[in-house]
């Protein structure tokens, strides 16, 4: 994947520009860019844009030069980088956000205090308040060795896999996915049962958005928000989750009315609390989805993929989309956490109503089945 003769990259590049930002003439994009180990994909999105009479504006980063920045977290630095980002995302009305990690635990040493005030101060303000409601975004992982190795395969294998996963036909799931999303947006109480989970919650009144390539690649997806302070009960994550270089594992929630009032990570316990604490809104919920990729099946700890695992669900503490799905919950934090349900992770059940709709991962309602990984790939 060096050059940009890679007919698969070559692929993906229109599928970012044409179907996930719709990019048009005269438009500004702007293409950043986090580790990349090749500017391949970089030179394909310019190339698309120019061919349309779009202007792409780039923008590098390494990782380890951010981490600097975070240990040094003064919040004068924060500040004015937001001011010369904000400045340059309102210029933008399409974004395409490119990440590869050379190491995924190069933030683990930023304490956290410095973590937060990097979120509140820059990312809140240039993405969750300006980019994410403003501009055609997408954001994407770009494969590398590391990535591999945390899936726990071959650089070649995962590449494979990688493009499988990119460039499926998210047309056909498009409309897959409609009939979920009439069924969810005339549901008022939802209610999952699985191992260590027994929770509760209402979704009425809060649109639900399919998400078929448009914002992140890889993509399968369709989320929408709880009712604030409705949710209640217990919630076990299987899955580990990667925060600012540190892994969490065995998540589990407590809710009273809508808060967090108990969280536990193991040995991660008190940082996990920590980054509940960032905000009165980082203890509420921000989003409820369904994972519907048919071909990622176990967790790496890459947010993008793990969230679109075949059979899961996620739930999120922290800001929601308030264009899209808006509950009213604002944070400078949005952390995706997942649970998968298929029998190999200890199944688990959905209810809309009352009515039982997936078991073990799998739709059961006839007009759901379409989402079915036998009937996506």
């Amino acid at each position: 994947m060096k050059n940009t003769k890679d007919e698969r990259l070559e692929k993906l590049a229109k599928i970012l520009v044409h179907h996930s930002v719709r990019l048009q003439k005269g438009e500004n994009l702007l293409i950043e860019a986090f580790d990349l180990p090749s500017p391949a994909l970089v030179i394909l999105l310019i190339k698309e844009a120019k061919a349309l009479g779009a202007i792409p504006i780039v923008a590098a980063y390494n990782q380890e030069i951010v981490r600097e920045l975070l240990l040094y977290g003064n919040e004068d630095i924060f500040k004015l980088m937001a001011d010369i980002d904000v400045y340059r995302m309102q210029k933008m009305q399409a974004y395409i956000g490119i990440r590869s990690s050379l190491n995924t635990s190069e933030l683990a040493d930023v304490p956290s205090e410095n973590r937060q005030r990097y979120e509140s101060l820059w990312q809140k303000p240039v993405h969750l308040d300006l980019r994410v409601p403003n501009t055609k975004w997408v954001i994407l992982r770009y494969p590398n060795h590391s990535m591999a190795q945390q899936a726990g395969m071959s650089t070649e294998a995962f590449e494979g896999f990688y493009f499988d996963v990119c460039t499926l036909d998210y047309a056909r799931m498009a409309k897959a996915m409609e009939s979920l999303k009439a069924l969810m947006e005339k549901t008022d109480k939802v209610r999952i049962f699985g191992p260590g989970t027994d929770l509760n919650f209402s979704i009425k009144g809060i649109p639900a958005v399919p998400c078929a390539g448009e914002k992140n690649i890889p993509d399968g997806e369709i989320y929408t928000a709880p009712v604030r302070e409705s949710v209640n009960g217990s919630l076990a994550f299987n899955t580990p989750a990667l925060r600012s270089g540190r892994t969490f594992q065995d998540i589990r929630f407590e809710f009273v009315n809508g808060k967090i009032v108990k969280a536990t990570a193991g040995d991660q316990t008190e940082e996990l609390n920590k980054v509940l604490d960032t905000d009165e809104g980082a203890r509420f919920i921000g989003e409820f989805s369904f994972g519907l990729n048919p071909f990622i099946l176990k967790a790496m700890k890459e947010t993008l993929f793990d969230e679109k695992i075949s059979g899961s669900f996620h739930f999120t503490p922290g800001a929601c989309y308030e264009k899209d799905a808006n509950n009213g919950n604002r944070s400078a934090i949005h952390w995706d956490l997942v649970a998968i349900q298929r029998p190999e992770f200890g199944g688990g059940e959905i209810f809309f109503d009352g009515v039982l709709i997936r078991k073990d991962g799998l739709f059961v309602l006839e007009e759901l089945q379409g989402l079915n990984p036998e009937n996506l790939k």
